[in-house]
């Protein structure tokens, strides 16, 4: 009994001592199996590499050399026509799409009726008097005149009479009244015959002829709103974008640009250059371009202009110390010709200034 308890005792001090060591063991081989590094894979798409030693970096926008022209319409109507796909060339003055015009048109042929009118009162008061009106005048002359003899000669016979004391002073009064009215009826008569021969007066001519260059200028007005409903192009280009189909209302001031235009000829870059890079950048440093996920294709940019007015970025790059009101100056560069990959008008690049290439500025006194 005794040996049986010594046995245990040994056991208890000496198994459980080396299981313990033996868990701790296999506990930390275990843990260390666990934390061996995996290889780090290659991203997916190799990030832009800085060219340059010193240099400034800013995001970039492939542009057209005219800019995008965003064609609008100067009239609120329905486009029934649009005569432009994209991807076409346009020549200026190429049409684009047309307005309704339906009221307009009727609205011309009223303008045109009105013009009618007052030319055709022009010339009618041009072309008088009428040569078959004067001897209706003349006439009324004549007949005035033979009235007023016929009434003087009663007058003279019946003073003879009523000078030998056979007449009535009533009479008398009634007939000599007559003979004034006649004088008066035939003066009227000449007066008018007057006005007749001496044609229209210069005051309503000069109405007339108003009448007539306002009549025309209301007929210009309706046939230059029916020109302005059908859109043109301004400049030679290619057609970008279209916004505007057949039956769709078009605002005076659309939400969005109804067709976009621009020369492709020759593309731009617009790079945007941070606010706190503006103080190290140089104008006509060079640059060079290099398109987002394939940065191994490359282009060599050559500047073109500043455009001096600090504005606020409109794309952020979402970094935490980035803040809303961050502005950058826009710098223009021309993208060189040669280039073998295919290029697209709204396209992002990573661009890269060389300020080496510039001798930095005059030091201040």
């Amino acid at each position: 009994m005794n040996a049986m308890k010594t046995a245990l005792g040994l056991v208890r001090k000496l198994l459980l001592p080396l299981l313990a060591v033996g868990m701790v063991s296999f506990a930390a081989y275990h843990v260390s199996l666990g934390h061996v590094p995996l290889p780090q894979a290659p991203p997916p798409i190799p990030p832009s590499r800085n060219p340059y030693g010193q240099s400034v970096a800013g995001a970039g926008i492939i542009e057209p050399q005219t800019e995008n022209i965003a064609i609008g319409s100067q009239m609120a109507g329905v486009a029934v026509e649009v005569f432009v796909r994209v991807g076409q060339q346009v020549e200026r003055g190429t049409p684009l799409f047309r307005l309704d015009d339906r009221m307009l048109q009727a609205e011309l042929k009223l303008r045109e009726a009105a013009l009618g009118l007052a030319q055709a009162q022009l010339l009618k008061l041009e072309q008088m008097p009428r040569p078959e009106e004067l001897p209706a005048y003349e006439a009324r002359v004549r007949e005035a005149e033979a009235t007023l003899s016929d009434l003087e000669d009663q007058l003279s016979r019946y003073r003879v009479v009523f000078a030998r004391g056979a007449g009535m002073g009533e009479e008398m009064t009634r007939r000599e009244k007559a003979a004034d009215v006649a004088k008066e009826q035939l003066r009227r008569a000449r007066a008018e015959f007057n006005l007749m021969k001496a044609g229209a007066w210069d005051a309503d001519k000069a109405i007339a002829q108003a009448t007539v260059l306002q009549a025309a200028a209301q007929l210009q007005q309706t046939k230059t709103d029916l020109d302005r409903l059908v859109v043109r192009a301004l400049v030679d280009g290619e057609v970008l974008q279209v916004n505007v189909r057949p039956g769709e209302y078009v605002g005076a001031q659309p939400g969005q640009a109804l067709i976009i235009l621009g020369s492709l000829q020759k593309l731009h870059v617009r790079v945007d250059i941070d606010e706190h890079d503006i103080p190290r950048f140089r104008a006509g440093a060079k640059a060079e371009a290099q398109l987002r996920g394939h940065s191994e294709t490359r282009f060599p940019l050559t500047f073109v202009r500043i455009e001096p007015y600090v504005i606020p970025k409109r794309s952020l790059t979402g970094d935490n110390a980035e803040r809303v009101d961050t502005r950058v100056l826009q710098v223009i560069y021309a993208l060189e010709p040669g280039r073998e990959q295919p290029l697209f008008v709204g396209q992002q690049v990573e661009v890269y200034i060389d300020l080496a290439s510039t001798s930095p500025p005059p030091s201040s006194p």
